[in-house]
């Protein structure tokens, strides 16, 4: 079985206490997509000039954020890890020429958890999780997504968990979609559905307010989506399954590659 890729915007970490159309949306995601055998998450609060491999038997849930209600940190997702995953993933690296980190005691960022506690809520379904180099350009971003295309093929589902308008410095209490934020979206949803690769490798330069939705101290929110893309490098094929708002611009959004 093949499965499709997926980038899936992880928003605020209160998304995992929320109950709205993304999560609803989350939630049958999880229960319409094939069942996978595992998981690699690509996660935008792993950000690493070393590519890092997470290697634990049973990951332990990290609450990296601040300020939140009680209730955040209570919340636990104990996913097992996979040996023979992690394994794999190293050959392919190995095959690529990209060395790598393997890591030991992380746990999961909430960038990775808060999206599968919505998606595999019993959370018995093994996970890595690999981290996300923002100082590296698209394309090599893309190239290392594409190492991993044929884990597909073996019913592992590959994620690249991120915010294609990610600006907390910009997000406000607007009901209304900011302009800007939609503007940019549309821009990326074109080049998406085309696979027009080198368009969005430029994005920062062709993208109408590039800088507002990807400001420099948020790249990494954006990266994940060229290792969810590369992972579909034998299928260029895009399909948005949601988009919405929150904070004014704060963009939710799950796109499909692949199958």
């Amino acid at each position: 079985m093949t499965l499709p890729s997926l980038f899936v915007a992880h928003g605020s970490p209160m998304l995992a206490l929320e109950d709205n159309g993304y999560t609803r949306f989350l939630e049958n995601l999880g229960r319409e997509l094939p069942t996978p055998e595992a998981i690699a998450v690509f996660s935008a609060h792993w950000d690493s000039p070393d590519q890092s491999v997470s290697v634990d038997e049973s990951h332990g849930t990290m609450h990296d954020f601040y300020g939140f209600p009680e209730a955040m940190y209570e919340l636990r997702y104990p996913a097992p890890g996979s040996a023979s995953l992690t394994q794999q993933i190293g050959q392919l690296f190995d095959a690529g020429n990209l060395s790598y980190q393997p890591v030991l005691g992380r746990g999961l960022d909430h960038g990775a958890w808060v999206i599968l506690q919505k998606m595999y809520p019993d959370a018995n379904i093994p996970v890595v999780e690999l981290s996300v180099d923002s100082r590296r350009s698209p394309a090599e971003q893309y190239a290392i997504g594409a190492m991993l295309k044929e884990l597909r093929q073996q019913n592992v589902l590959v994620i690249g968990s991120g915010g294609l308008v990610h600006n907390l410095r910009m997000i406000s209490q607007s009901g209304e979609p900011d302009t800007w934020a939609v503007e940019f979206d549309e821009w990326i949803a074109k080049q998406l559905e085309s696979w027009k690769v080198h368009e969005l490798f430029d994005y920062d330069k062709k993208a109408p307010y590039a800088r507002q939705a990807v400001p420099s101290y948020g790249v990494e929110h954006f990266t994940p989506l060229f290792y969810a893309m590369g992972a579909a490098d034998d299928d260029r094929k895009a399909k948005r399954l949601f988009q919405a708002y929150q904070y004014g611009n704060l963009s939710l959004n799950c796109w499909m590659f692949g199958s």
